[in-house]
């Protein structure tokens, strides 16, 4: 018995959704066992979710999960890897009501299946014999940031609730308690487009997930299969309510549109964040919606680029103060990667010449954007001194007039808006790309911080009609790092880029021609 005993939990620790399956009793769906799945693996695991989807159960699982299956001991039966798990919310109601009922279900219901669970179940935690392996719930209060301080173990989890409602510092000091084997879950549902909770779903250190009420399987099945989950009436009740139906001739993926029972819908900013557990249309003043970006990499998954001739090469080259030069490769409608090159901090331009001049004359029809203001300028200074084809060599110069070269002004896409200066051009033509009303089917690769940087950015109007973007240093202070993979793609879109792509002729040139030229 102890053979087998040891055997199974060896296959639960591999496996966390075998415990939750054997012990706990529980049927999770297919979206939720890949959230398990990156919660064990992961450090920063984040799910917006539709109404009752099953967020905070799925949250209760993975905390239970770190309890029991992290720790480990000795022969001796002594305890050398200690576990503390924190479950947290906004408020006192929300973990006391929410969060521990759902663990109190989950112990409970294995202790009924023959599973005795170490520890006393208490209203806020679970304490075991051990001070050193527990779990426990509290509000997280933005005035006692030494809560967190001593909150340290081999492993330590945090599972945060309604994680939109908890404030950015908050974060920052339970983000110092990361160390080691450490989990961090956020679960929301999408109310707003702002904060901690909202740009973990666009960066590419988390793994990301969402929760949508129309798969849930209680109302694909319209039956009640998984009890406690949303069901066929309520939604069916909210599509009639909170949605507009539309012909299928005015279906837009920018609007979220989708189809049930056999007839297509818009749905409401309240159908969107509480069925759909999509964030609500973004304020006027940002300049991309995160939707418009997430439907741009779902295309490029499906696309295989034929040739690398023919594409607009934008460069944001790094200063002294930051690590790395960013390359956009851009053919037409598809981006296939956004490319780094490390600098160690210390300004490397003649190696991102290098790098640049090689690309553009192995590749037919090409050209380079460089942004010249700054670092770039003698990067930009060094390629036009060895390259003699200097036309496909593009200086994008932020600070000058939104101008065409015989001086009239530059639109966007309608021929409405006219703009400050060039910066503020080049954004607005990302964005025009990306809208997917003006049927560009733009790609981007997924990962990176496009996305972070993209739906970080806001403009406005001057008061003589033209459009700006803030400043870039407003960016850089939400963001906490320069919108380069943003810069590099924009400078793709310079109208001297967009008319010499496609005209320039490929020169071979072996490696060592390069460096000698160069250098």
């Amino acid at each position: 018995m102890r053979k087998n005993a040891k055997k199974l939990f060896a296959a639960w620790r591999k496996d966390w959704n075998l415990f939750i399956r054997d012990a706990l009793g529980v049927t999770l769906d297919d979206e939720q066992k890949a959230i398990v799945s990156a919660a064990q693996n992961s450090k920063l695991v984040s799910v917006r979710s539709g109404t009752a989807r099953g967020k905070d159960f799925v949250a209760a699982c993975v905390a239970v999960c770190f309890l029991y299956l992290t720790p480990k001991w000795n022969k001796k039966g002594e305890l050398i890897s200690n576990t503390k798990v924190a479950l947290t919310a906004p408020t006192d109601r929300q973990v006391k009501n929410i969060m521990m009922p759902e663990i109190s279900r989950l112990f409970n219901r294995a202790k009924r299946r023959g599973f005795e669970l170490p520890g006393k179940l208490n209203t806020y935690d679970i304490r075991t014999e051990n001070d050193e392996w527990f779990l426990t719930g509290f509000k997280a209060d933005e005035h006692n940031h030494e809560a967190w301080s001593g909150f340290h173990a081999v492993n330590t989890a945090f599972i945060v609730t309604e994680a939109t409602g908890i404030l950015d510092d908050t974060y920052s000091a339970i983000e110092g308690n990361l160390q080691g084997n450490s989990l961090l879950m956020l679960v929301f549902n999408p109310n707003t487009t702002v904060g901690y909770a909202a740009r973990s779903q666009k960066s590419d250190r988390w793994k990301k997930f969402r929760l949508n009420s129309l798969t849930a399987p209680n109302v694909v099945e319209k039956k009640i299969s998984l009890p406690g989950q949303v069901d066929y009436d309520w939604v069916k009740d909210k599509v009639d309510n909170w949605c507009e139906p539309i012909s299928e001739d005015d279906v837009k993926e920018s609007e979220n549109d989708f189809k049930f029972e056999g007839q297509w819908y818009r749905p409401s900013d309240l159908f969107r964040k509480k069925v759909l557990g999509e964030f609500p249309k973004v304020d006027e003043d940002v300049l991309i919606p995160q939707t418009w970006i997430e439907l741009a990499q779902e295309r490029w998954k499906d696309y295989h680029l034929e040739s690398h001739n023919d594409a607009s090469v934008g460069v944001d080259v790094a200063g002294m103060g930051r690590d790395c030069s960013v390359f956009c490769y851009r053919y037409g409608n598809y981006v296939s990667r956004f490319e780094k090159q490390n600098s160690g901090g210390k300004a490397d331009h003649m190696k991102v010449a290098g790098k640049a001049l090689n690309f553009i004359k192995a590749h037919s029809g090409c050209t380079l954007s460089i942004d010249t203001i700054g670092e770039g300028a003698g990067v930009y200074s060094r390629i036009v001194e060895v390259y003699e084809n200097e036309e496909y060599i593009i200086s994008c110069k932020y600070s000058e007039g939104a101008k065409d070269s015989s001086e009239n002004d530059l639109t966007d896409i309608t021929g409405e808006y006219t703009f400050a200066n060039m910066r503020a051009y080049l954004h607005w033509c990302v964005r025009d790309w990306l809208n997917p009303d003006n049927g560009m089917n733009a790609m981007l690769p997924p990962g990176g911080s496009f996305l972070e940087e993209a739906t970080e950015i806001k403009w406005s109007f001057l008061s003589n009609g033209r459009i700006i973007i803030e400043p870039k240093e407003d960016i850089k202070q939400r963001l906490g790092h320069s919108p380069d993979e943003f810069d590099a793609l924009a400078n793709t879109f310079h109208p001297d880029a967009v008319r010499m792509t496609g005209k320039a002729v490929v020169e071979e040139m072996d490696y060592e021609e390069l460096e000698d030229m160069l250098y």
